[in-house]
């Protein structure tokens, strides 16, 4: 059987009511191909014009290897001048990543070339939002985001391949305990249902982004990416209506991190080792139980 992953809804435009109804409430992922119609980024925004406008900047860089467990889960890998890495993704490939970079706090006018799709819902989180950039090759490793955020993630100047989850399916894809990520041992693309049996059956969906596309990523999604070009995206983030989602969220930036950070500083490989060990455990116990009940 294997993974089952279904294609994501595409529209070129959607009505309010139409979004609401059967995506946002659903919690459904959505394609809308000309949500950038409007904007003055969907043309302005070359790599040329970042180089121009950001190039001097440092910025951390990460790559596609394991997560060192006596590290914060953010570390970098290395720094680079933007300008220096943005030539680099357009000669050649490579799994360097540039992850929560905001280079619209260095160049406030670049808030000018997008818009948040206040058209379709409120509660929009950020006055910077991230840009995350890739090299072809690069892969963004299986995760929800902590803060639970719906998040509206619109690509540019390339492709992009992504597969998403619905948070349902946490424990069959082997979720880290106290993280917001998966076991990193195992290739979504081509998984190894004899070490990860949890794996067989999971549904999901999937999609290539290219220019302009928007993906709606609902609340709690996880999300595997690999950029296929050298390119870049932009995120905009709004809160869920949900209280219970917004305490979850408060719960995972405070008390969860927190505490993961104080054992991963105290325990290291040890507290690593623990964490897939059990990762591995709840996966069996998902799968053995039939879990998510359908």
């Amino acid at each position: 059987m294997g993974i089952i992953l279904t294609p994501i809804d595409r529209v070129d435009s959607i009505s309010k009511e139409d979004f609401i109804n059967n995506y946002l409430k659903p919690r459904k992922p959505l394609v809308i191909r000309k949500a950038t119609k409007n904007w003055p980024a969907l043309k302005k925004w070359t790599f040329d014009y970042l180089k121009e406008t950001v190039g001097d900047q440092m910025v951390p860089l990460y790559d596609s290897s394991k997560a060192d467990p006596s590290k914060p889960i953010n570390a970098s890998a290395a720094e680079m001048k933007f300008g220096d890495y943005i030539d680099l993704i357009q000669k050649q490939p490579t799994d360097l990543r540039i992850f929560l970079f905001d280079p619209i706090k260095h160049a406030p006018k670049l808030l000018k070339d997008y818009r948040s799709p206040t058209d379709l819902m409120g509660g929009f989180l950020d006055k910077y939002p991230n840009m995350f950039f890739g090299g072809a090759g690069s892969i963004t490793f299986l995760h929800y985001d902590i803060d639970l955020a719906h998040i509206f993630h619109t690509h540019f100047n390339g492709r992009k391949h992504v597969i998403l989850f619905d948070n349902k399916w946490k424990e069959r894809l082997y979720q880290i305990p106290f993280a917001t990520y998966a076991l990193e041992d195992y290739d979504i693309e081509k998984p190894d249902y004899s070490k990860f049996p949890a794996l067989d059956g999971v549904e999901g969906y999937e999609i290539i982004l290219e220019h302009g596309d928007t993906l709606f990523m609902p609340t709690g999604y996880w999300h595997w990416m690999k950029y296929l070009d050298g390119s870049f995206s932009i995120s905009l983030r709004a809160w869920d209506s949900s209280w219970a989602i917004k305490a979850k969220s408060l719960y995972n930036l405070t008390i969860q991190r927190k505490f993961d950070d104080i054992m991963k500083k105290n325990f290291k490989s040890r507290y690593m080792d623990w964490k897939e060990r059990l990762a591995v455990k709840r996966a069996g116990k998902a799968l053995a139980a039939g879990e998510p009940r359908l």
